[in-house]
Order: C-alpha cells, then sequence, then structure tokens
C-alpha cells in the first residue's frame, strides 16, 4: 500500500543530521548551550528585531509575549476567530479573556476594521484592552500598513502571532517584527521545524529578557535554587536548537519549493468557476501552505467535494480553522463577526504544500485535482 501524501510533513536530511550529531557530540544535550545562543541570534537576525527567545513551543512563546507586554487578569485582548487555537488559549494563560474579531473575506486575516470597533467599545465601557493578537495567516501577513496605525492611537500593544509566516514579508519587512513582540512556531508541520519549538522575537531588551528569566522557572542568580515567583519550564532544549540552524541555513530553498507548487495550483485552478487561493496577490506570502477558497454556487461543488475525492486517493487536505468563537472551550467568547471566518471555514481547503513531498507526489496531486476538475466540468455541461 503506498504512502499517503501529507499536508505539510517536515522537511528534513542530512544536513540537519550533521547539525544534531555535532551537538551531540560537544555535550550540550541539557537545554542550554552555544547552538542556543546561536539559533536566537540567527532567527533574530532573519526577523530583524534586537533579540529573541527560543522557548518550547509557539504557545509558550505567545503567552510569554502577552505578559511581556503587559497584559494583565481580567483584561480583554483582541484575537482573530479564524486562527489555531493557541492563539485564544495564550491569553486564558495571561488570566485574560479573547474577545474575537472577524477576518478580512479575501485574505483570511483579521479585519482592521473590525478591531477599531472592538477597541472602541470595549474603552466606551471602561474595559482595559491588553493587547491585539493579528495572525498571519497561512504565511501571509496581516496588514500591519492599516493597524498599526490604529493600534498605537487606542495606546493598545500589538503581538504579532506569525507562528505561519517565518520568511514572509509584508512591503519588504519579515514577519515577526511588526509589534511590541512577534511569536514563531516550529512545529513539526511548520515552514522549518525544531521537531517541537517556538521563539519570541522584539526589540525590546527588557522584555526579551523577562520572557527569559520566566521561561526558566524564574530562577534567581543564585548559586542555590531561588524563586521569588511563579515561572515556566518553557526554555528549548540545545539540541533541537541545532536542529533550527540547520533548517535556518535551507529555509529559502524551502519556501522557493513551496511557492513554485502554489504557482502550479493557481494555474490548475485559474479556469475553473468560482474557486481563488487565499492570499495568491500577497508576493511576500512564504506560502506555508495553499490554501483555496471555493464559492459553491460558482463551482458546482463545494471544498469537502474535492476533500473527499482527494482523500480517496491518499491525499491529505485540512479545512481552514475552525473559527474560535464557534469552538465549545469558546461559545461564551464576546465577539464582533460578519461571518466571513464561517464562510471560509465552510468553503475552503488548504491543500499539500509541503517542500519536502517529491516531484511524483506533487505530480500525484494535482493529477488528482486535474481528474476531479475535469470531472465536475463534465458534470456541469452534461
Amino acid at each position: 500500500m503506498s504512502r499517503a501524501i501529507l499536508l505539510s510533513p517536515p522537511d528534513v536530511g542530512p544536513l540537519e543530521e550533521s547539525y544534531l550529531i555535532a551537538a551531540l557530540r560537544s555535550g550540550w544535550v541539557a537545554p542550554v548551550g552555544p547552538d542556543l545562543d546561536a539559533f536566537e541570534r540567527e532567527v533574530a537576525a532573519r526577523v530583524g528585531t534586537e533579540g529573541a527567545v527560543a522557548v518550547s513551543s509557539g504557545t509558550a512563546a505567545l503567552h510569554l509575549a502577552l505578559l511581556g507586554v503587559g497584559v494583565r487578569p481580567g483584561d480583554a485582548v483582541v484575537v482573530p476567530t479564524l486562527t489555531f487555537v493557541a492563539t485564544a488559549n495564550a491569553v486564558r494563560y495571561a488570566g485574560a479573556r479573547p474577545v474575537f474579531v472577524d477576518c478580512d473575506a479575501q485574505t483570511g486575516n483579521i479585519d482592521v476594521g473590525g478591531v477599531a470597533e472592538l477597541i472602541r467599545a470595549l474603552a466606551a465601557r471602561g474595559e482595559r484592552v491588553g493587547a491585539v493578537v493579528p495572525v498571519d495567516l497561512f504565511g501571509s501577513c496581516a496588514d500591519y500598513t492599516a493597524l498599526a496605525p490604529v493600534c498605537a492611537a487606542a495606546g493598545v500593544p500589538v503581538v504579532e502571532d506569525a507562528a505561519e509566516a517565518l520568511g514572509a514579508t509584508h512591503h519588504g519587512r519579515p514577519a515577526g517584527g511588526f509589534g511590541q513582540a512577534g511569536v514563531l512556531s516550529f512545529n513539526g508541520n511548520k515552514i522549518m521545524t525544531t521537531s517541537g519549538g517556538g521563539m519570541l522575537v522584539s526589540d525590546d531588551t527588557a522584555l526579551l529578557a523577562r520572557a527569559r528569566y520566566l521561561s526558566t522557572q524564574a530562577r534567581e542568580p543564585t548559586p542555590h535554587y531561588e524563586h521569588r515567583e511563579t515561572g515556566y519550564n518553557y526554555r528549548l532544549s540545545n539540541l533541537l536548537a541545532a536542529l533550527g540552524r540547520a533548517q535556518l541555513v535551507r529555509l529559502d530553498g524551502m519556501i522557493a519549493r513551496r511557492r513554485q507548487l502554489r504557482d502550479h495550483y493557481a494555474k490548475l485552478f485559474a479556469a475553473a468557476p468560482g474557486v481563488r487561493l487565499l492570499g495568491a496577490e500577497d508576493d511576500g506570502s512564504n506560502c506555508w501552505l495553499t490554501t483555496i477558497a471555493v464559492d459553491p454556487r460558482r463551482a458546482g461543488w463545494r471544498a469537502a467535494d474535492l476533500a473527499a475525492h482527494l482523500g480517496g486517493r491518499g491525499i491529505e487536505t485540512r479545512p481552514v480553522w475552525k473559527p474560535m468563537h464557534l469552538q465549545p472551550a469558546y461559545a461564551d467568547a464576546e465577539r464582533l463577526v460578519t461571518g466571513a471566518a464561517e464562510r471560509l471555514f465552510a468553503d475552503g481547503l488548504a491543500l499539500p504544500s509541503g517542500s519536502a513531498l517529491t516531484e511524483g507526489q506533487i505530480g500525484v496531486v494535482l493529477a488528482a485535482v486535474e481528474e476531479f476538475l475535469a470531472a465536475r466540468a463534465g458534470a456541469s455541461t452534461a
């Protein structure tokens, strides 16, 4: 039986192996070590920030970032409803409450007008808005040109959730550097991976120092174990940092590979009525996941129909994120929604996009999509 073709499998090889072996042989197997320090410097240089703190997950980085910008228990934090649950969970870790805002219908990224409306409404009720957390969806940056002035005018810090967007840019500026703090993820399915891991990036050196302190169980600099406040076991290990350093060397090539695959999809769907690629006009996207949005009235089929067709051929796809305001865990959360995220959830589909996919696998996927489109076109003219 042939192996399934996965959505975004890890892309690792001989270079990663050599970095890991070198780290093992160096003796730095514990959480700290020279690869960890180097990885932080190299990622900060890539993103264009003053520094970085490598941690165990993107979720941990979000938690530390929210604490770092001053989010307090009871604060409202504006979060896009179209996101992975970690964005909302981290708000609760900080004792705050997420207030969900809908997405822009064309890009899937945060609705800037909705953010402005929510900030005004919350302030009018006397509530403190601790932060706005835009998410760079599927590797395309939010519209920071529009969002940054809105948040600055209200005195609300921005924590950029760039977990999906390392290597992406907005008007030439790298993802991760648009807020008081930015967050990256190196989960196994991301554009590059450390198996599991994440990073907090910022120009605020005091914020970074505080995050580093909290991420090591808030241990005081004494010969014995001294703790004056509650900390977290959030540090990334030196071995995983070594893996990340090798991945970072290859990052541009992996992005180029994903962009080539997106171009293949763009050509396939160009003649299909009612189908568009989400964020297709964003030249700065890292193309983490190529995602289509289907208008079933024009297309004559739904995203779920294509998913079933591909699934029957061992090809993995995934619906667009289920909006947070529809999640049972957040059913009672305040929200300002227009229906845009719900429509993308119903009619959006992420297609295999990984840089590790072989030419043979890509050929199988494209042929299966072409077969589906041809059959649908034939049915509509019958």
